[in-house]
């Protein structure tokens, strides 16, 4: 690691302790400073450059130091860098709430801010709750799609389906339990699935607030997706049960499943969506709960009944944050973004039907702007997505593996020459796990 690199690395390993990150691993693999980033790049301070083709987490949706999101978030600064929530309000939080509405499905007419995906899951949960306790219903239990994962705050971490976090933190999590996720992308096994989720209500549903799912794409459950018929299906099911649906688009939101939001796919309006990440176009932290006029009116009262939903954050609805979502939604209405994705789309499920050639190539599968390549063949223990990762920082790519499941999420101002090089460095990457082995 050449000096200027080596000098903040030292810095950094002397007093943060990273996310996600087993930091004995940083003995011999290296930890990347960053300097600055620019579009789909991002750069060390040795200036080597490395495309992002994960979007830092799912978020920049719109590349690093946009010019337009950047000089909205410069204006806001001059003018309000933040206000509480409580009892006041300001313009970029009402125009954004104005905005949201209009785009997302119908009948979604209140949102609630929150900071975060985590924190946005735990607004959720506990209005759902809250909302069945004020209709004179008692209801603890929640029900999840088994391989999913929902945030990592004690809330969201019971309604996911991670082994490692349920057998680590499983005295502390609140009830709940899943039903079977479909075992792939067709119709028929959205509709086996369905079979389950019926029998699980019909036993159990009057204990049940709310049934979360990630529509479409099961993000950190290795990318698994699904048959939009399964989430229409569900409603429908749900609402039988009065049962709340909260689709948790927090990573499929903001076009990334190829329309502006995964449940547009399967004409379904959900009792409760959360959105986050791409909602800032990766700027700053923010997140808000979509709900219903029904939703909100179980909670309208006079002080005396202490109906109020109980739940705030300092930063909440941060005008700098908001003027970011609002620079973000602009950037969607000037340009076919959408659009143009569905071409990249296209483009990059041509580029990787070569990796179906490889012995160690289970199977590939797309949907929208998320590609995955499902590795096979090797134990957890040889950390081949470790391997991976390296080949890419070596090559200037950022691929963050899940496991034995390689995946790109670019940003969606990629072009097709970077898309070549993110998916050709990608697969000499799963090349070279072959000639290793």
């Amino acid at each position: 690691m050449k000096n200027r690199n080596l000098e903040i690395v030292t810095e950094d390993l002397a007093h943060i302790w990273h996310p996600c990150t087993q930091m004995k691993d940083h003995e011999t693999l290296p930890l990347i400073p960053i300097k600055r980033g620019e579009g789909v790049y991002l750069y060390d301070f040795e200036d080597k450059a490395y495309i992002d083709a994960i979007s830092s987490w799912w978020v920049n949706i719109f590349g690093h130091v946009n010019p337009y999101i950047s000089t909205k978030i410069k204006e806001q600064l001059d003018t309000l860098e933040h206000v509480l929530l409580a009892g006041f309000t300001h313009k970029p939080a009402v125009e954004l709430s104005k905005r949201l509405v209009d785009i997302t499905p119908k009948g979604l007419d209140k949102l609630f801010f929150a900071d975060n995906g985590s924190s946005a899951v735990e607004v959720a949960l506990k209005m759902s709750f809250h909302y069945h306790k004020n209709c004179g219903e008692n209801r603890p239990l929640f029900l999840s799609l088994s391989n999913s994962y929902h945030g990592e705050t004690i809330g969201a971490l019971s309604v996911g389906d991670v082994e490692l976090y349920k057998d680590t933190y499983a005295p502390l999590l609140i009830s709940c339990i899943q039903t079977p996720v479909p075992i792939d992308q067709t119709e028929q096994s959205a509709i086996e699935a369905i079979v389950e989720l019926e029998k699980i209500l019909e036993e159990r549903g009057a204990e049940i607030s709310a049934f979360i799912i990630e529509p479409l794409v099961q993000g950190a459950g290795y990318m698994h997706m699904y048959n939009p018929i399964y989430i229409s299906l569900a409603k429908k099911v749900c609402e039988r049960y009065g049962v709340h649906l909260i689709a948790d688009e927090i990573m499929v939101g903001f076009g990334r499943t190829g329309t502006m939001f995964a449940c547009e796919q399967a004409d379904v309006t959900p009792d409760f969506m959360t959105l986050s990440k791409g909602l800032t176009g990766g700027y700053l932290p923010l997140a808000v709960v979509m709900t219903t006029d029904e939703v909100y009116n179980a909670f309208y009262c006079d002080y005396g009944e202490y109906k109020a939903f109980l739940h705030s954050h300092s930063y909440t609805g941060n005008p700098l944050a908001c003027s970011a979502g609002l620079a973000t939604l602009e950037l969607f209405e000037a340009s076919d973004v959408l659009g143009e994705n569905r071409k990249k789309s296209l483009y990059i499920l041509e580029k990787i039907e070569k990796f179906k050639s490889l012995p160690n190539v289970k199977e590939v599968r797309q949907t929208g702007m998320i590609t995955a390549i499902e590795l096979q063949g090797y134990r957890p223990e040889e950390r081949i997505g470790l391997k991976v990762y390296q080949y890419g920082l070596d090559n200037g790519v950022l691929l963050r593996p899940l496991g034995h499941i390689v995946y790109f999420m670019p940003p969606y101002i990629i072009t097709y020459e970077q898309i070549d090089k993110m998916i050709d460095t990608a697969y000499d990457a799963i090349l070279g796990l072959i000639r290793e082995s």
